[in-house]
């Protein structure tokens, strides 16, 4: 059975790619809410996100204020409540996604891998890297 990828590099490879990509370079709070929004099967709710990701209502407003601006997300409000705003999925977004999914397929499948031994650990990993890292 071969040994899982490099969780780094695999994450490295993924962002390298997007980035390629993509115009829209998305911030790691932006994609956490992107992707919530997609994969809750309900439609989410601003109040929803922020309990859901642990941040508060504004910095979730701000990421959905960019998601927004590149038609990603669209916000409406709530029929039911018209206190509360509830984020929807675009076509765009879903084709974003996919995008992103078969991404981290084919990283995950050309990531390179250690011939029968496991990942090295992430710990030595990051510490490897901080002593590469010269002043």
């Amino acid at each position: 059975m071969a040994a899982p990828p490099d969780p780094l590099q695999l994450w490295y490879d993924v962002t390298r790619d997007l980035i390629g990509r993509h115009g829209e370079d998305l911030t790691q709070r932006q994609t956490a809410v992107l992707l919530s929004v997609y994969l809750d099967p309900d439609l989410p709710t601003v109040r929803g996100l922020a309990s859901r990701l642990s941040l508060g209502k504004p910095a979730v407003s701000r990421a959905l204020d960019r998601l927004e601006k590149v038609d990603l997300v669209r916000r409406r409000p709530d029929r039911r409540d018209r206190r509360s705003v509830v984020v929807h999925r675009t076509v765009r977004g879903s084709v974003f996604l996919s995008d992103l999914a078969s991404l981290i397929a084919k990283a995950a499948v050309a990531a390179p891998r250690a011939a029968g031994a496991p990942p090295r650990p992430v710990a030595a990993t990051v510490s490897g890297a901080v002593q590469n890292t010269k002043p």
